[in-house]
């Protein structure tokens, strides 16, 4: 029996159906608060950055809003892709019901911005009967016909059948993203897995022959043009190997992102030789890069970079010296080029005077980390997202080779960089989904081993209930993430996506690590379980490439725009 001729025995009208009729009522909801809130930040016509700032509740709620609107029509398309396929089965509808249902009620009963932090539709400027008019009867059944205890109960049951599933629902992929899927899984089955948790412990290097074999594998080159040496796929196949391989080990996972953001930023911005160049030694590996953006005192506020480069000589003859402080950098030690933004006009405000420098290093060790003049540098211990080490920088004279500044023209280093953040954070909300799936995992098993009062912990409701949520709200953070590669793969402009994708599945890691720490109780707690590690990792992911709060007001920015 197929999978639809499946669920049409259950006779009742299906997840995609419900999320059908509520659909348009959510829409005009949202394009009610995007006028709502324009009105509260704009001036003379024009987004007022004072204005933005002192609505910033409102406007990343906005933010919130419009991602769980995205949800909703994601979900959708999600089910009527695997209908289409006759794909969709009990475990889709339940998941897809159940996450539709909530989402639905926490857009009318408030949006969880962070643990503290509630966004309601009042709070947007929204009336009372614009609220009740998208609480329609098609809105009311899906939140009563969505999270019930009924079907929570149902969905757990259906996937604790399905033992060593690599996730709760069928992601959609076709055959080739599958094989691939597939073959990172028993990569790290057999490489990362069984000895990630004693990396962690010890705070070691992800060994080099596991990079070796990630290289192998074409982890690093996966999007890179055949032309370049790469294997010239698509973003969604990066989004299938960033989670399998975080799914393993987040560390593992990350290592792909320096060579995602090195290869954006000399495909969109390096000069032909640059390309030539570059491009084949990272695809192959043979070189490892690192991203040297932020500084001590400007983390978000890249305008304000302070770190110099001075270009001396001319010709084959010119060299850039650069002196200034870099912080929170990921993996320099053993990086063999760092791409470096530098300020190369000091009189030129903000953004206009940066440039980028792909800047060649040796590798180094832990007894002789920087071994080249002019830099120097020391460990930054953190709690986790280990394997690579983060590092402060401190250049002084620092030489790079002057045919090194990428695209060959000053002043371009801040847009370089903005055309790298639409991949960067794409692969971030895919990392984020491995790091829930792999909380999940663990959460899923402890349940279902640990015995108290006579049975295992999955029979009591408020653990069979987490795991539900954990299951239903790492599809839909999949799905956001395969939708915003899917619109990079079609070279339309996703940084509202992408974005958004980012927003949501970092919070749905951190929530699905706490439950699934909370599942182990005690013994969670314990460094001895990978959960503790799992807890520290997924923590940072609310953090990088873009802050929860940057990120909320950079989508809320976009919105108002229009």
């Amino acid at each position: 029996m197929s999978a639809n001729a499946a669920l049409k025995t259950e006779a009742r009208t299906t997840a995609i159906e419900l999320i059908g009729a509520a659909l348009p009522g959510f829409e005009t909801l949202l394009q009610d608060a995007i006028a709502s809130v324009r009105h509260k930040v704009l001036a003379d016509g024009k987004i007022s950055t004072a204005k933005l700032e002192a609505e910033q509740h409102a406007a990343h709620g906005l933010s919130w809003l419009a991602t769980y609107v995205m949800a909703l029509r994601e979900l959708k398309a999600y089910g009527e892709r695997l209908q289409s396929e006759d794909r969709y089965g009990a475990v889709e509808d339940y998941a897809i019901r159940i996450g539709a249902g909530e989402y639905a009620a926490q857009i009318f009963g408030g949006i969880p911005m962070s643990q503290n932090e509630i966004i309601r539709l009042g709070a947007l400027g929204l009336p009372d009967k614009v609220v009740a008019a998208a609480r329609g009867d098609a809105a009311e059944t899906l939140i009563a016909q969505g999270n019930t205890p009924e079907n929570r109960a149902r969905l757990v049951a259906l996937f604790s059948q399905n033992d060593g599933a690599a996730s709760v629902g069928d992601p959609g992929l076709d055959e080739t993203l599958e094989a691939i899927r597939s073959e990172m899984r028993r990569f790290c089955a057999a490489e990362v897995t069984p000895h990630a948790h004693e990396w962690h412990l010890k705070n070691d290097y992800i060994p080099m022959p596991v990079v070796e074999k990630m290289a192998e594998l074409g982890v690093f080159g996966l999007t890179i043009p055949e032309e370049f040496g790469g294997m010239g796929l698509s973003k969604v196949s990066m989004c299938v190997v960033s989670e399998e391989l975080s799914r393993g080990y987040i560390g593992v996972g990350s290592l792909g992102t320096r060579s995602e953001i090195a290869a954006e930023l000399i495909l969109c911005g390096g000069t032909d030789a640059q390309k030539a160049h570059w491009l084949p030694k990272l695809a192959s590996g043979e070189v490892l890069p690192t991203a040297v953006f932020t500084e001590p005192n400007t983390g978000s506020d890249l305008a304000s970079l302070r770190t110099k480069a001075v270009k001396q000589g001319e010709g084959v003859d010119a060299v850039w010296k650069v002196s200034g402080n870099k912080t929170w950098i990921t993996h320099p030690v053993r990086a063999d080029i760092m791409t470096l933004l530098v300020r190369t006009d000091p009189d030129a405000a903000g953004y206009r005077g940066l440039s980028m420098l792909i800047a060649e290093k040796p590798r180094g060790t832990d007894a002789d980390p920087f071994p080249v003049a002019g830099l120097t540098g020391g460990e930054i211990e953190v709690l986790g997202y280990r394997g690579m080490k983060e590092y402060e920088l401190a250049f002084d004279g620092f030489e790079v080779k002057g045919e090194n500044l990428l695209g060959g023209v000053e002043g371009q280093g801040f847009k370089q960089l903005m055309q790298t953040f639409e991949a960067a954070r794409i692969q971030t909300a895919a990392r984020a989904v491995g790091v829930a799936q792999s909380a999940f995992d663990l959460g899923l098993k402890y349940a279902q081993d640990r015995i108290q009062f006579g049975k295992p912990l999955i029979a009591f409701p408020r653990v069979a209930d987490k795991l539900a949520m954990m299951a239903v709200e790492i599809l839909i953070a999949r799905q956001l993430t395969y939708f915003a590669a899917r619109e990079k793969d079609a070279e339309r402009r996703c940084d509202l996506e992408a974005g958004m994708a980012k927003l949501l599945g970092a919070r749905v890691a951190w929530a699905a690590a706490d439950n699934a720490l909370q599942i182990h109780g005690g013994n969670g707690f314990a460094l001895e379980y990978p959960i503790s590690r799992v807890l520290c990792d997924a923590r940072i992911l609310n953090i990088f490439e873009g802050a929860a709060e940057i990120q909320a007001q950079v989508i809320a920015r976009r919105l108002v725009e229009g």
